[in-house]
């Protein structure tokens, strides 16, 4: 199954009983933005999550800038917009790809089976005319059960055993840009750098004004990495790696997690090593 769905797609499904359509519009730095964005206009039938209330949890010591939310908590608010184990959900941010491939990476984690991310986001829904509205969609509460799928989540314990070791059979990718990686320069994080081992794959090199690049063109992306091994990717906080998960599993690869602290969780223990 794609992890990736056109907004022709989506177009005849709007009056379905067996669909949710995610609204995760977000603004880093301003971070009522979106829910505004959304409380203005919206895809018909779309609730909303956020990315700092819903889609992650509380900053700690450790655990990065985006850790997990807390999982009780977030079943319940899945539970309070009509959505259960079988309901087909598609997330949409405002076009940059993160914050709704946040959402498509967490369900997945949760074990859900058909989650997707609206190819071009609310941008390209939007400028092709397809119909919005301002109405606050609401849904009889249902039973969501959590089925943990581990194949797609890397642990900080994972990580480190990964730079200890360094095994022939993973492969560690930053997403971020190329200066961060390098530690050029670091406009966030305390520390600069990257994880000991770790190749660089920017993020948006696998999106075109929005939307994700064929397969064809992302495998090409991701040509010198062995599909068959074991691929572990992280960005800053976690965000900004999910559109690479996504575009890693529709290029083919199998084997495909995300360490959810990222770097920012990587340097909170001063003793880890950079590079």
């Amino acid at each position: 199954m794609s992890y990736i769905m056109g907004k022709e797609e989506l177009l005849p499904l709007l009056t379905s009983n067996d669909i949710r359509i995610c609204d995760c519009r977000f603004r880093l730095g301003t971070p009522d933005e979106g829910k505004s964005e959304y409380n203005q206009d919206h895809i018909p039938g779309a609730v909303y999550f956020d990315l700092e209330k819903d889609l992650s949890g509380n900053v700690g010591i450790h655990g990065g800038r985006h850790p997990l939310p807390d999982l009780t908590t977030f079943k319940g608010k899945l539970e309070a917009y009509g959505i259960t184990n079988d309901t087909v959900l598609v997330a949409y941010d405002g076009g940059e790809g993160s914050y709704a491939s946040r959402f498509v990476w967490l369900l997945s984690y949760l074990g859900h089976r058909n989650v997707q991310v609206l190819d071009g986001g609310y941008a390209a829904w939007k400028d092709a005319g397809y119909p919005i509205d301002m109405a606050r969609a609401d849904y009889p509460a249902t039973e969501y059960h959590i089925e943990l799928n581990e194949s797609v989540f890397a642990s900080y314990e994972k990580v480190k055993e990964y730079t200890l070791k360094n095994p022939d059979d993973t492969v560690l990718v930053d997403s971020r840009e190329t200066k961060r990686y390098q530690g050029i320069e670091e406009p966030i994080d305390k520390k600069a750098g990257h994880i000991p081992g770790s190749v660089n794959k920017l993020w948006t090199k696998v999106l075109d004004n929005g939307h994700f690049k064929k397969k064809e063109e992302l495998q090409e992306n991701f040509s010198d990495i062995d599909r068959d091994k074991e691929i572990i990717v992280y960005c800053g906080s976690g965000v900004t790696a999910s559109p690479n998960y996504i575009a890693l599993k529709e290029a083919g690869f199998k084997h495909v997690l995300i360490y959810i602290g990222s770097f920012s969780d990587w340097i909170s223990y001063d003793d880890n090593p950079i590079e």
